[in-house]
């Protein structure tokens, strides 16, 4: 039995769909990197279907970064509410994800 992500599936669902939307990626082309069909892939964006730990990690690896980077951004739309207000509210969302890499980034030699 696989481990999924605990929390609210629609937080989970938003955050893994505006992490697409941001790195543009069609959903059919991140379905493909990911090893799923798009039909699941959308079940997951809707909150329907809760991904596995595994399938995270795979998001992970497509996208550059890690679980926990993810998982602290779901964590972050959960206290918000989650939800698809429009614009605004997806703007302040990505602001919030790229606030969580930056607390993850390795230090700036520069």
């Amino acid at each position: 039995m696989a481990l999924t992500a605990s929390g609210n599936p629609r937080a989970i669902g938003e955050a893994l769909r505006l992490i697409r939307i941001f790195h543009d990626k069609r959903s059919r082309e991140l379905a493909d990197d990911l090893g799923i069909s798009a039909s699941y892939l959308s079940e997951i964006e809707h909150g329907h279907k809760r991904p596995s730990l595994d399938l995270i990690a795979e998001y992970a690896r497509v996208f550059r970064t890690t679980s926990s980077v993810i998982l602290f951004f779901v964590e972050e739309l959960d206290q918000e509410g989650g939800g698809r207000e429009g614009m605004p509210r997806a703007r302040h969302r990505m602001q919030a994800f790229l606030k969580a890499l930056e607390r993850f980034a390795p230090p700036d030699d520069g």
